[in-house]
């Protein structure tokens, strides 16, 4: 998940993680292309079992649903999360991709009704993003497969979008995908959990928004970014419970991004820094995401982002 708008290039994060690029850092929590990004404003009162009253309708080009689109058939297999996947086509790869690998796929997803809602063998466009960047039966999924393998997943709602719709037109409820996996891109390991990362020590500095913060490292920079400004930053970024949701270190790539089109405790932070600095700041809930999840999966309250500032732009 991306701590800027979460967008991973295509229909489903979010765990996402994700709904700008991957590697933009935080803004609203969305993902992406049909499935449509994540929001919290519009929700509908409609359950799983009419996720088809919102399908848009079919169009031509369309992949159409496969016959077991409804209900699992008995030889898939079934995961302890309620996850269910039958292999289409064995791959010809050795290794599995990682939670912190990015990967490349073509994939369709459809609602249990047949409405197929996204697809990027109809765009012509593999996808690639990381595998805890999007939703949970995804980042499941994912990892189960070699390279060259395509797989069927069932997605019950609760390791999907949930029950009902965050957006008009977004998908819900159980929800079946045909993934093909391309390639794994591998990912550096992931930084490690900051042992006060419930707590900040007293010799953190707290601002009166309530923005929390400890240098980590001394920069040599004599700057200090405006809010107007574009910033080049590695960044880490981890919910209250210790889940690294996001971390540009581990894609290899710098995020860059305008410093107001960011969470608020994001864009107040980084004005703080030089470059150079790498600092660690907690994040209440009302300078990200809030304190309360919009659905199943979005962070929500207190998270703690540790930044490396590279350059001012």
């Amino acid at each position: 998940m991306n701590p800027y708008r979460l967008a991973v290039p295509l229909a489903l994060v979010l765990s996402g993680v994700t709904a700008c690029k991957s590697g933009e850092p935080v803004g609203e929590q969305e993902p992406v292309n049909v499935i449509g990004k994540r929001s919290a404003t519009a929700k509908t009162a409609t359950t799983g079992a009419t996720a088809a009253a919102i399908a848009r309708p079919a169009k031509p080009g369309d992949v159409p649903a496969p016959s077991d689109v409804a209900a699992a058939p008995a030889d898939a297999k079934l995961e302890t999360s309620g996850l269910r996947t039958k292999v289409l086509k064995p791959g010809t790869g050795k290794e599995y991709p990682r939670s912190f690998d990015s990967v490349k796929v073509h994939y369709t997803g459809w609602t249990t009704d047949g409405n197929m809602f996204d697809s990027s063998i109809a765009r012509g466009t593999p996808a690639e993003f990381p595998v805890d960047g999007v939703i949970k039966g995804w980042t499941e999924g994912l990892q189960l497969m070699v390279a060259g393998e395509s797989r069927r997943y069932w997605i019950p709602a609760d390791l999907a979008y949930g029950e009902t719709a965050t957006r008009p037109g977004a998908p819900f409820g159980p929800l079946v995908f045909d993934v093909e996996l391309l390639e794994i891109q591998k990912g550096a390991e992931p930084p490690a959990t900051p042992e006060d990362l419930l707590k900040p020590p007293a010799t953190a500095t707290k601002t009166k928004s309530g923005l929390t913060y400890r240098s980590l490292v001394k920069g040599k920079g004599k700057v200090h970014p405006k809010a107007t400004d574009k910033v080049s930053v590695h960044y880490s970024g981890w919910s209250k419970d210790g889940k690294l949701f996001d971390s540009s270190v581990t894609r290899g790539k710098p995020a860059v991004f305008p410093l107001n089109g960011v969470i608020a405790g994001w864009t107040e932070g980084v004005q703080l820094m030089v470059q150079g600095d790498k600092v660690r700041f907690w994040i209440p809930g009302d300078l990200a995401y809030g304190d309360t999840a919009k659905r199943p999966g979005a962070l929500a309250g207190q998270l703690v982002f540790d930044v490396e500032l590279l350059e001012i732009q």
